[in-house]
């Protein structure tokens, strides 16, 4: 609770100032390449701040859509550029080298997919910007593709606080609790939706393969 204010008061300072902004894009833009930049706790947070002021949240949205989409094409750019070299800091102990499969499959089988909500699991757009890029995924696909995930990804988060700050107009910090419960909610059911589509599939392709493999030719 105690972190919770800080980082309140912190945000607080900067509205109304231009230096909100700049710490809004540069947060959402960084986390592209630094996972423990807090991205979405930052556009929460400002979002509770900002109540129902909606030509501001709008505005929030728009900055931190086009800091996040920036930050994941030059992750991108330096996947493609640095390619074994990236991939081997991606690799670095078992967190990263699982990151690193996860995201090489997930490219393979559905880029689409990756690009658009790999931002909502803990270091995913790391590992799609860098695999994207280093495996080669056309940057005339990548690039729109991801302005759409950057675009819902702002409003989703703005939304979240949005629900927080009215919720608690008065109480901030409190606001701050609700909205996160309810994207951790949110995470939680798109990483369950994803294993059960992971194990669908699985159970799909075992199927196709056992049919093959009983298909007998006679002489």
């Amino acid at each position: 609770m105690e972190l919770l204010e800080y980082v309140t008061e912190l945000l607080e300072g900067t509205l109304g100032s231009p230096w909100l902004w700049v710490i809004v894009f540069l947060v959402s833009g960084l986390d592209a390449l630094l996972p423990f930049m807090p991205s979405e706790t930052t556009v929460i947070t400002v979002a509770v701040l900002i109540g129902t002021d909606f030509s501001q949240l709008a505005l929030l949205a728009l900055v931190a859509a086009l800091g996040a989409w920036l930050g994941d094409c030059l992750g991108y750019t330096v996947g493609a550029a640095a390619g074994p070299r990236a991939l081997a800091r991606l690799q670095r102990g078992p967190d990263g080298v699982r990151r690193y499969e996860w995201a090489k499959i997930q490219v393979r089988r559905n880029a689409v997919l990756l690009i658009l909500a790999a931002r909502y699991l803990p270091g995913g757009r790391v590992a799609s910007g860098l695999a994207n890029g280093s495996l080669g995924y056309p940057p005339r696909k990548f690039v729109p593709l991801d302005a759409l995930g950057a675009g819902i990804w702002a409003v989703y988060s703005v939304l979240i606080g949005l629900v927080g700050g009215a919720a608690f107009a008065d109480e901030p910090e409190k606001g701050l609790l609700l909205s996160f419960a309810l994207g951790l909610l949110l995470v939680a059911a798109i990483e369950v939706g994803r294993r059960v589509r992971v194990r669908i599939l699985t159970r799909r392709r075992a199927a196709a393969e056992t049919s093959d493999n009983g298909v007998r030719v006679e002489p």
